[in-house]
């Protein structure tokens, strides 16, 4: 999405109507990141007003050095997990000192399938994780972050990033399971 250069400027002079437009153009793309950071809508819509304040607040300091979106989306990650540093939910209950990635991803790549699920039961079922759970399995998988990055931006160790992020692949392919055989079973039982 292109974002014309006269709204980032008028949004730079405090200006209400490009706020909105701004806010219009990217509001739906943004409330999926906060969505999937989020334990419910309504916390992730306070996620979403938040960081657009801080958008309008900080877009000055926008250096047009990448896309604009992706500035943006990075405000929203970082609110995101801030909301939940303020609120102390990352709860990081284990650290495994030894793990091997390459034997976890053999086992991942060994499951059974699954009926397919629309984006907004996937959204719903990475909702249900527990927050640490979903940070880790969010900032990996979405965001694309090592475990390096992740332990660093969560203040977690590596091994414990690691973890988090197999429990959490582990609970959704239950839930995507469980999910599929409800599936089956109406569709027996009609």
């Amino acid at each position: 999405m292109l974002i014309d250069d006269s709204i980032i400027q008028g949004c730079v002079a405090g200006k209400r109507s490009a706020q909105s437009a701004l806010y219009r153009n990217y509001a739906a793309v943004m409330m999926a990141i906060c969505l999937r950071y989020a334990q419910n809508r309504d916390e992730a819509e306070d996620i979403l007003q938040e960081a657009f304040l801080k958008i309008f607040h900080n877009i000055g300091s926008y250096r047009k050095e990448g896309s604009f979106e992706g500035w943006m989306k990075r405000i929203m990650i970082n609110h995101a997990l801030n909301y939940y540093r303020k609120n102390r939910k990352l709860p990081f209950l284990e650290d495994i000192s030894t793990i091997n990635e390459t034997e976890i991803m053999k086992r991942e790549d060994q499951t059974t399938t699954h009926a397919p699920v629309s984006a907004e039961k996937l959204i719903a079922l990475i909702q249900m994780l527990p927050p640490g759970y979903r940070m880790v399995f969010n900032l990996y998988v979405f965001e694309e972050y090592s475990h390096k990055e992740i332990s660093q931006e969560l203040n977690i160790s590596e091994n414990t990033s690691k973890t988090q992020l197999l429990k959490a692949r582990r609970m959704l392919r239950k839930k995507l399971i469980d999910l599929s055989l409800l599936k089956n079973t109406i569709t027996v039982n009609e």
